[in-house]
């Protein structure tokens, strides 16, 4: 079973050229979680499943850490997932900068990422 939150958008101010750190960029996120969904979809208790806004939290503090590669934030993020959430599974992070400066027109960079618990 999957939780999936989609396109959490973010302004931040994550990139190596001095002017993406002072004008920041949109960076949408979807994290995808593995965890067992049975019980709350029997009691309808949210103490069964995981709670979207603290996962939401883990994501919005990691953002707003400054850093020069989405691919740092990116394991950030999943770091930060397994270890504040041990009934995770298997996370995955999708991670898209829009409009990276990159002398051309490009929509977006995306990394993904993932890891499951050993």
């Amino acid at each position: 079973m999957q939780l999936i939150l989609e396109n959490i958008t973010f302004h931040a101010y994550h990139g190596v050229f001095p002017e993406e750190n002072k004008t920041g960029n949109t960076f949408i996120v979807t994290l995808t979680l593995d965890i067992d969904l049975q019980k709350a979809s029997e009691t309808d208790e949210l103490s069964d499943t995981i709670n979207y806004q603290l996962v939401y939290d883990v994501v919005n503090a990691e953002m707003q850490i400054q850093s020069k590669l989405i691919e740092h934030v990116a394991g950030r993020i999943l770091r930060a997932i397994m270890k504040t959430f041990p009934q995770v599974t298997k996370a995955e992070v999708r991670l898209k900068k829009l409009n990276p400066p990159l002398g051309g027109q490009v929509e977006s960079a995306t990394v993904v990422m993932s890891q499951a618990r050993e």
